[in-house]
């Protein structure tokens, strides 16, 4: 589904990302995991376009996307939600995800769908975004890269500051996406969540991939483990 191959990044002159390598396979789930600094959003953006390569290629189904702009890496089938959520705050969540549509005549269909992921955003329909909490904008960000119905989702720190309670909610909606066929990458800095959701996990420290492999692995790597905890 997506193949990230040796890209690097700079910004500002720095070199943010080195020879990261990685991959998400159809209907997985993957966390990129790592503390704050450590590269995570740099490389969501760049799988998205947003933050131009320095070298290497980005793959997705199998098709050579790097040069091209994050809007027709949209059209393909790349959903992206990212950590500040960038709704509109002056327009309901229904208007948030209407403009988002792939198709709009298929409006209802995908409302109804994602009604059935988020059952609590149903309520917040004729609600301003600005008017939503933290969660629920966290919520809508997602449903609106939803409404593109996309073949894979970028999830850009999805579970940061949310309650126990709505945390758990979201682990399952997240695997509701899953289930319904959509691979998901996830950047995540808490390993408990990665512990709760992932397939796999790549951990990436100082722009580095330092870690590949299933969230049981991890636990036994107490190098990785001291890296995640700041030493």
């Amino acid at each position: 589904m997506l193949k990230i191959d040796n890209i690097e990044v700079n910004l500002g002159g720095v070199n943010i990302l080195r020879k990261i390598s990685l991959d998400v396979k159809e209907k997985e789930i993957v966390m990129l995991l790592g503390r704050n600094g450590a590269g995570k959003t740099t490389t969501i953006k760049s799988i998205i376009g947003i933050i131009p390569l320095k070298k290497g290629k980005i793959f997705f189904n199998g098709k050579d996307i790097t040069n091209l702009p994050p809007y027709k890496r949209a059209r393909m089938g790349i959903g992206y939600a990212p950590e500040d959520r960038k709704i509109f705050t002056d327009m309901t969540t229904e208007e948030n995800i209407e403009v988002a549509l792939s198709n709009p005549t298929k409006k209802n269909e995908v409302i109804k769908e994602i009604v059935e992921i988020f059952p609590t955003i149903e309520k917040l329909m004729k609600r301003k975004g600005g008017y939503l909490s933290g969660g629920e904008q966290k919520m809508l960000a997602i449903a609106r890269a939803l409404a593109l119905s996309p073949k894979l989702l970028l999830l850009d720190e999805p579970l940061e500051g949310l309650a126990p309670i709505v945390t758990k909610h979201f682990y399952e909606s997240i695997k509701k996406i899953r289930d319904r066929g959509i691979s998901i990458l996830i950047a995540e800095s808490n390993l408990l969540h990665a512990s709760k959701l992932a397939d796999r996990i790549f951990i990436i420290e100082r722009g580095e991939i330092i870690f590949e492999g299933c969230p049981e692995e991890v636990l036994k790597k107490e190098e990785v483990l001291k890296v995640l905890r700041g030493f």
